[in-house]
């Protein structure tokens, strides 16, 4: 059994498992770990596949946890290398998902291998949480397997997540925690009529550019702490008009809310209705639709002990200071924040979802080191 952190990768990477599909991987980390004494279970949902292994019983309890699932490859005539074939190239490992985030899952299972060779006796209880649903709707993931940990009871003490958090090299960033996110779709409905006749139409064009310039004029706010101030950003206009002579009926936007802990998913839906009612938008020939979705609220990781143990593991084996942030997307810290305390430190994201997406091979070497590193000394 390898424990090498970039033949494990090459593995993962050799299967074209783009949401929802594990494409074998579930299958290669299943029986890695099987031979490292853990139990394996599975908490499949429709097309998604979720795996579970855990190695003791007995706290403390960290958990890693990342996905297997992938962007697609885009068109394959623009990549250098075969997407698929885990090709090293100039001390670089290219293939789709080796930065997001099959590489560090390749260095945490050569980081437990080495530990476990070492320590064969735990402590207390290690873990790996794995899903295929990341990348996608992320509906029958982790999401859908921490209401089955609720369910039991599983008590899980810390999760490290290892989505890529690092900017220029492995050890200058720290994610200790995300911004909230929220999607919205307004829809504004007029009468529709001749462009010489705009007596006798109802134009929401006007209504939906005046309720949009409200939501961008004031910023919701300044930042507060490690996160940055909350940002609107409109993504879409519609109005589906072929023709310049006719008022059309109806006219759509779509935006996009990243948002810190100073608000919530409810407390900004209850904002959105608000300026839509101050901009007029429910009158007579004149009403909304708004349609909100989204992905979680922000939080960030209170607990100083893991914040610390991983900030001096990174720094002891990178030699850097890691810089301690909330930037960037989303990630499943924003489902298991509600039943662990959740950091997250993986490879760079400077690849991520690219074309030619590669990583130095040193750098998952340095990650490997670190995640042993962490593992070492949570235990102590």
């Amino acid at each position: 059994m390898s424990l090498d952190p970039i033949i494990l990768t090459q593995d993962l990477l050799k299967c074209p498992s783009v949401t929802p599909h594990e494409a074998g991987t579930m299958a290669i980390v299943s029986e890695f770990l099987t031979k490292l004494g853990f139990t394996v279970e599975r908490f499949d949902s429709g097309a998604v596949s979720n795996l579970y292994a855990r190695n003791g019983s007995a706290s403390p309890h960290l958990c890693f946890v990342g996905h297997t699932d992938v962007v697609p490859t885009g068109e394959l005539s623009a990549w250098t290398k075969n997407p698929y074939a885990a090709e090293i190239f100039d001390q670089k490992l290219y293939g789709r998902g080796v930065v997001d985030m099959k590489g560090a899952i390749g260095a945490y299972l050569a980081a437990i291998g080495r530990y476990l060779q070492t320590k064969p006796s735990l402590k207390g209880s290690l873990s790996i949480l794995l899903t295929s649903d990341e990348e996608g709707p992320a509906v029958d993931g982790i999401r859908y397997v921490v209401e089955r940990f609720k369910e039991r009871g599983e008590k899980i003490d810390a999760c490290l997540i290892g989505e890529p958090t690092n900017t220029t090299s492995v050890g200058d960033t720290i994610k200790i925690g995300r911004r909230g996110s929220l999607n919205a779709t307004i829809t504004v409905n007029g009468k529709a009529g001749h462009v010489a006749y705009p007596h006798l139409a109802k134009n929401p064009i006007p209504y939906l550019l005046n309720y949009l310039h409200s939501l961008l004029l004031i910023p919701l706010d300044t930042g507060m702490g490690y996160f940055d101030s909350s940002h609107l950003e409109v993504t879409s206009l519609d109005v589906g008009n072929p023709t310049t002579n006719v008022i059309p009926m109806q006219a759509s936007a779509k935006f996009n809310i990243r948002f810190n802990p100073l608000h919530s998913f409810q407390s900004l839906t209850e904002y959105l209705h608000d300026k839509a009612r101050l901009a007029n938008l429910n009158q007579e020939g004149v009403n909304y639709t708004l349609k909100i979705g989204g992905s979680g609220d922000a939080f960030i990781c209170e607990d100083k002990a893991l914040q610390n143990l991983v900030l001096e593991s990174v720094s002891k084996i990178t030699g850097c200071v890691p810089v301690l942030s909330t930037s960037g997307g989303t990630s499943d810290g924003r489902f298991l924040k509600d039943i662990c305390s959740v950091i997250e430190f993986g490879l760079t994201n400077t690849t991520a979802h690219q074309i030619d997406e590669h990583i130095k091979v040193d750098e998952i070497h340095r990650l490997s080191a670190v995640y042993q590193h962490i593992i070492e000394q949570f235990f102590v």
